[in-house]
């Protein structure tokens, strides 16, 4: 039985992964800012072993005593999943000091913490994976997003220079680049104004948004140490051809 810690893990894609990987027999430990009950009975129903945590994991004190039950649960961890993260949309030079931090605490700074707790238990074993959750915003410029934009380009640099210090030592670091998903945040989002489906759709060749399980599947292949073993320090774009299209719209919508 393996291990695994999913963060943001009430709904959306963290729900969804927990799913995928309770289905591969995976035990987990779902953690969220509000209690992921709902997420925790999904995956019981399936017969996985679960662990419902709640943590603020901007809290140093909270991911170490989050690590501290997983220890004392399963005596080991063999996947974190860094998946919980925050938008905040607004023009840049509109945006507060505060919520500029407190996007990066949430997007890079919490998911340092979870990867310096549970990787240095992986090292100590010589095998793990971390999984971290970015997105194309992570790998392009979006307008109005300068803080999301910044913590997925510093979540991606920490998830090479983590691969490139631990690869050699049995922990592989990888990331996902989601393009846009339908979840709970694409309609809080949504409700701001800024954009709409068609916006989306139009935008990406395969003329959908991804859904929840997209994602998590990339998850699990990326987990997977049969079918990625020797992938490490990559980030893998799952966003239906958005950032490999630098087509205008016309052009774009004149090839479906």
């Amino acid at each position: 039985m393996k291990v695994a810690v999913i963060t943001g893990a009430a709904q959306g894609i963290g729900r969804r992964t927990a799913e995928v990987l309770a289905e591969r027999g995976y035990a987990l430990a779902l953690v969220d800012l509000r209690e992921p009950a709902a997420a925790a009975a999904a995956v019981r129903a399936l017969g996985a072993d679960v662990l419902p945590y709640t943590a603020d994991i901007t809290d140093d004190a909270a991911v170490a005593a989050l690590a501290d039950a997983v220890d004392a649960r399963w005596h080991r961890a063999d996947l974190l999943v860094n998946n919980a993260g925050i938008s905040f949309i607004a023009p840049a030079e509109t945006i507060a000091a505060k919520d500029y931090r407190r996007v990066l605490e949430v997007n890079l700074v919490a998911p340092f913490l979870l990867a310096q707790a549970f990787g240095k238990r992986m090292l100590a074993a010589g095998s793990g994976s971390i999984v971290n959750v970015a997105s194309v915003a992570g790998l392009l410029g979006v307008a109005d997003r300068a803080a999301y934009n910044a913590s997925k380009h510093g979540l991606i640099g920490l998830t090479r220079t983590l691969a490139a210090e631990w690869g050699g030592r049995g922990v592989r670091v990888n990331a996902v680049c989601p393009g846009w998903v339908k979840t709970e945040m694409d309609v809080a989002d949504q409700a701001g104004g800024g954009y709409t489906d068609a916006d989306i759709t139009g935008r990406v060749p395969m003329a959908r948004f991804a859904s929840p399980d997209d994602i998590a599947r990339a998850i699990a292949f990326l987990a997977d140490d049969d079918a990625a073993g020797f992938i490490n320090g990559h980030t893998l774009a799952v966003d239906g051809g958005w950032t490999a299209d630098g087509s205008w719209e016309s052009l774009r919508l004149r090839h479906r």
